[in-house]
């Protein structure tokens, strides 16, 4: 089954120094309707401008990732942690029991441009913690890379940020008619969200960019790319 959500549907504000569309119901964005989706409650798109950013804000049981599309990101929390991350890196945050934290914009000339996601963890009251990782750019073509993964593979400390829900984050990009395919596991799902590009999914479904697709009961995707793409791929439960 699939539900298909363009760009446009998508709740989109500008703020000056903030641009962004939301996904699932967040801040202002109210939807009874578009709340979650399994544990994923939160897929952000946002443009942050030069030197500006989110002060400090606190966060409890809610594992946060933030993907960096272009720019430098700044994170800073009362844990101690701090880390600039650019394209290639993630940031991963486990709010757990309470942290407190701030994100800005570390260029005072360039946009900053993150996909910033939330999900329920699979428990409550962790003790918090943050992870900043790095994968190679380059192997994100012709394959599904996974950037987050809720159980450490060996080998992969650094590459991979382990987060604490039984899910997977693949990140991709396709030249025009090269596919790849993903077997869905009985009962689970799969949240698909095109960067750049077109994707065509199942031989059927066309996804441009910024448009998404919330999968279910399909035990297999076939993906190929319409031109150039850039996507993600979320395995959830």
């Amino acid at each position: 089954m699939f539900t298909i959500y363009p760009a446009a549907s998508r709740f989109s504000f500008d703020k000056g120094w903030l641009r962004g569309s939301h996904s699932f119901s967040f801040a202002e964005y109210q939807d009874e309707n578009n709340t979650e989706f399994g544990p994923m409650r939160v897929c952000n798109d946002d443009v942050i401008a030069p030197g500006r950013g989110f002060g400090a804000h606190p966060h409890s049981d809610m594992e946060i990732v933030s993907i960096v599309l272009y720019g430098e990101l700044r994170h800073e929390d009362n844990r101690g942690h701090v880390a600039v991350t650019n394209f290639g890196g993630i940031q991963r945050m486990s709010a757990g029991h309470g942290i407190i934290h701030t994100e800005h914009n570390a260029s005072q000339t360039e946009d900053v441009s993150l996909l910033q996601l939330w999900f329920s963890p699979h428990t409550r009251g962790l003790e918090p913690s943050y992870e900043a990782t790095a994968f190679n750019p380059e192997r994100l073509h012709g394959q599904l890379l996974p950037v987050v993964a809720g159980e450490r593979v060996p080998g992969t400390e650094g590459e991979v940020a382990a987060i604490h829900q039984d899910l997977t984050i693949y990140l991709s990009k396709l030249q025009p008619g090269e596919r790849v395919e993903f077997a869905q596991s009985e009962g689970r799902r799969v949240f698909l969200f095109v960067i750049e590009g077109s994707l065509r999914v199942n031989g059927e479904y066309m996804l441009n960019g910024r448009d998404s697709a919330r999968i279910e009961q399909e035990p297999k995707l076939s993906l190929e790319a319409q031109e150039p793409v850039f996507y993600m791929l979320i395995d959830l439960p």
